[in-house]
């Protein structure tokens, strides 16, 4: 009782922090999908194959992958506050020249963009489970599911903003966002990033995983974000390419799939009120993979819908599963690994859309590209099923 009387008493404390890092969550899941509604408009500009448009989600998230190391460097330095900080600065900046009228500067934009979300994807994650204590499982949920609503809403916005001819305004809001979290966070109350004598009590106390273990989760990390992106990125041009050209439909086609998603992880914790999370972790791949198979053998755009929004339904539940068992075998020393395996999830964003692209562009068929993401739900469903001791509880 005393526990949770504690923990609810800095929950108050840290309320306008909170309140702050969610709001700011939902412009990471702006910048963390953008490309997949802006890659149609890439192609057309700039008359792209498939290999070179995929290279803005490569680009993107090995950026992010550098943010997210330096995020662990930054801090064990100086504390959470400076990586915050520098990561919304560079997300708006990024944002801003996003729409450049060169595709070298849209890269660089998007590299920009990608590391400033790198910075603080871990950081952020990480900072809410301290402040949480025993509600760190439901205040990460929330959170993601606010990322889940910035990725959601960035194809609607961008499709009305095509559709009004207002890309560089729109952007130019999610660059006053940005500018509004950095204010926000210099002027922040974050408390004490650390707990020495607790951490090392913490640290010290119990056996690590084995190495099979350590290695099999951080491939699920590398392997879901490749699968999430994979589908996430391209659904965009697989809708256009249906329907012979860019609609309202076709550039609104990732919002169905990050609706399911955040649907999903809105109704996820019934699921685990019910069955154990081994469970619903194999039931939401094998979803995903079903919505996959619909995507690539969907005749027109409608089926096509359907099986992105399926497929993101099935995507909601695992990342979050995947932390809380991050969290629950590694306890204390979670906050060196996180860094780690957060890190292999931006290099699997990176290498899940590029993969699809290449193999697009060497089949002659996009159709045939999106069996990557496929095989990486089936891929997953072997890896939890080698964890049968670890996930049986």
């Amino acid at each position: 009782m005393t526990q949770q009387n504690s923990s609810v008493t800095g929950l108050q404390g840290h309320r306008n922090l909170l309140v702050l890092l969610f709001a700011g969550f939902v412009l990471s899941g702006i910048a963390t999908v953008i490309v997949g509604p802006m890659l149609p408009v890439f192609i057309r500009r700039w008359s792209l194959n498939d290999s070179q448009a995929g290279l803005f989600s490569t680009v993107q998230f090995m950026a992010a992958w550098i943010g997210t190391l330096a995020s662990s460097a930054i801090a064990s330095w100086r504390g959470y506050r400076p990586a915050l900080v520098l990561g919304y600065a560079l997300m708006g900046g990024g944002l801003a020249f996003l729409n450049a009228d060169t595709r070298i500067v849209a890269l660089a934009a998007t590299a920009t963009f990608g590391f400033g979300y790198g910075l603080l994807t871990a950081g952020t994650n990480l900072l809410v489970a301290e402040l949480g204590g025993v509600r760190r499982a439901s205040l990460v949920s929330l959170l993601n599911f606010m990322w889940g609503v910035g990725a959601m809403t960035c194809p609607m916005l961008i499709a009305f903003a095509l559709k009004h001819n207002r890309i560089s305004l729109t952007l130019l809001g999610c660059v006053a966002f940005g500018v509004v979290m950095v204010i926000g966070l210099l002027l922040a109350s974050f408390g004490a990033d650390e707990r020495p004598h607790e951490a090392k009590a913490a640290e010290t106390a119990g056996a690590a995983p084995a190495f099979h273990v350590t290695f099999v989760l951080a491939s699920l990390f590398f392997i879901y974000v490749a699968m999430e992106n994979g589908i996430g990125i391209w659904a965009a041009e697989f809708s256009k390419r249906l329907a012979n050209g860019i609609t309202g439909m076709t550039t609104l086609a990732p919002t169905f799939f990050y609706g399911g998603l955040t649907l999903g992880r809105a109704s996820a914790p019934l699921a685990l009120h019910r069955w154990k999370e081994r469970t619903v972790v194999l039931a939401a791949l094998t979803l995903a993979a079903v919505g996959n198979a619909l995507l690539i053998v969907s005749p027109g755009l409608s089926v096509a819908i359907a099986g992105v929004f399926v497929a993101g339904l099935g995507c909601a539940s695992v990342y979050p599963i995947y932390i809380a068992w991050l969290s629950q075998w590694y306890g204390a020393r979670a906050k060196k690994i996180g860094g780690v395996l957060f890190a292999l999830a931006s290099l699997g964003g990176s290498a899940g859309p590029w993969l699809v692209g290449s193999v697009s562009q060497l089949s002659g068929s996009l159709r045939i590209g999106l069996l990557v993401p496929m095989l990486c739900a089936l891929i997953m469903i072997g890896l939890v099923l080698s964890l049968r001791r670890q996930t049986a509880a």
